[in-house]
């Protein structure tokens, strides 16, 4: 699923395409693409319709479009392979096109949300006084964002009986950083996934934290991470950023700081790729 890079990816490419556009007609090809909206396709055409666009925002992984005017705003649930494409209103639709919204200008493109497996989808919510749509409001801020408190985050991983990886992970103690980006962190900063946080010292937590926004501006800075052609900008172009990768995918490859082969290990229903010399293991974990 897309990290922080590759929302806020997305992020930058609404706000030079699509703010301050007022709606002019939304049309739902699949009405599970406004499952989570749920009274349906045309309440949400209709609370669109005539309205502008706003500063598109993100918080960590979640990207929303305010409604101006309106107190609500339209989150973007991109899943595994949603896309938000701004495109000329003559191309031809994509195969698994599911919404399209055109504007009352004369710019000569609209938004289209393409959705290949249909775990995505648009749904319109209420905000909060600070703009934050109301079901996200227990998400925390990322390690970007310039309100983040590193000494809050700090103290949380003291006073939680988890491990490293999973903390970083838990989007109520910090936001955006996925399955990817965690392991780059903790392969720069030679800390092993299953590492106890209640041992972490504020030296070693600020350590991370700097790695874990040095992974995302690096990858911000060529477009993101793209495996495979499901995640792209709003012009339909892919990211970079798996050129780069020092730990994630590479099992049994050599370590680039050590030689060491590259290990992976199921983890969560996923994998946890990490240098066997580089990052030791606890003595707790096997």
């Amino acid at each position: 699923m897309p990290e922080l890079p590759e929302v806020e990816v997305v992020r930058r490419g609404l706000q030079r395409w699509v703010a301050q556009r007022t709606v002019a007609d939304v049309e739902v090809l699949h009405p599970r693409a406004i499952r989570r909206h749920l009274a349906g396709p045309e309440d949400f055409a209709h609370r669109l319709k005539g309205h502008r666009i706003g500063e598109p925002s993100r918080r960590g992984k979640y990207l929303w479009l305010p409604v101006a005017d309106t107190g609500t705003a339209v989150l973007a649930h991109l899943g595994m392979s949603g896309q938000l494409l701004v495109q000329p209103h003559d191309a031809a639709d994509e195969k698994h096109l599911r919404i399209r919204v055109r504007f009352a200008d004369d710019l000569g493109t609209e938004l289209r949300f393409v959705d290949q497996r249909t775990f995505g989808g648009l749904s319109l919510h209420d905000t909060a006084p600070d703009g934050l749509p109301d079901v996200i409001a227990h998400i925390a801020r990322d390690p970007l964002d310039p309100l983040f408190d590193a000494e809050a985050f700090h103290q949380a991983l003291r006073r939680r009986r988890t491990t490293i990886k999973r903390a970083l992970l838990d989007q109520s103690l910090i936001s955006g950083v996925g399955n990817i980006y965690a392991d780059e962190a903790l392969w720069r900063a030679r800390i092993h996934y299953e590492r106890p946080t209640a041992g972490f010292t504020r030296p070693r937590t600020t350590e991370l934290l700097g790695h874990v926004r040095d992974v995302m501006n690096a990858a911000l800075s060529v477009g993101g991470t793209s495996f495979d052609s499901l995640y792209v900008n709003v012009n339909g172009e892919s990211g970079y950023f798996d050129r780069s990768l020092d730990a994630y995918g590479r099992e049994g490859l050599p370590c680039r700081r050590c030689a060491t082969p590259m290990r992976r290990r199921p983890w969560m229903n996923r994998s946890s790729y990490f240098c066997p010399t580089c990052q030791r293991a606890p003595r707790a974990s096997s």
